[in-house]
């Protein structure tokens, strides 16, 4: 088992270095592009909750993302500093009163991405596993 792990500060623009960590485990243990187009997506959607639904921008809060590499899957951990959330007062964004607004749909395309997604400690941490080929 291989765990990569780091923290970014709550502040959008930090993506990017979340888009380079991930860039790094696809070339370090050779993650085929479909999957790592899955990955790239979810976790983004992840951390870009965590920051600003988690930690309401706050810069002095941070994100936590670590990366679990087993012999069958690859596991991606997501935590927040925030509040959580109930993810049964979600609305559906595939209700047709939601198509049109911007936003909703993050959590949504992370359970239509990853092979298993499970949200701990009232939605501060999200667990996202994807198995590999």
């Amino acid at each position: 088992m291989n765990t990569i792990s780091i923290e970014i500060p709550s502040l959008v623009e930090n993506i990017r270095i979340v888009e380079s960590f991930i860039d790094n485990a696809k070339e370090k243990y050779q993650l085929d592009d479909d999957l790592y187009g899955n990955i790239m997506i979810a976790v983004i959607e992840s951390v870009n909750n965590a920051i600003i639904h988690g930690n309401q921008l706050e810069k002095n809060k941070f994100v936590h993302l670590s990366m679990i590499l087993e012999e069958t899957s690859v596991t991606f951990m997501i935590k927040d500093e925030g509040k959580g959330f109930v993810i049964n007062d979600l609305p559906d964004p595939t209700a047709p009163e939601n198509l049109a607004k911007p936003g909703g749909r993050g959590i949504f395309l992370m359970k239509h991405l990853a092979d298993e997604v499970a949200f701990n400690d009232n939605g501060q941490e999200v667990k996202l596993t994807f198995y590999l080929n």
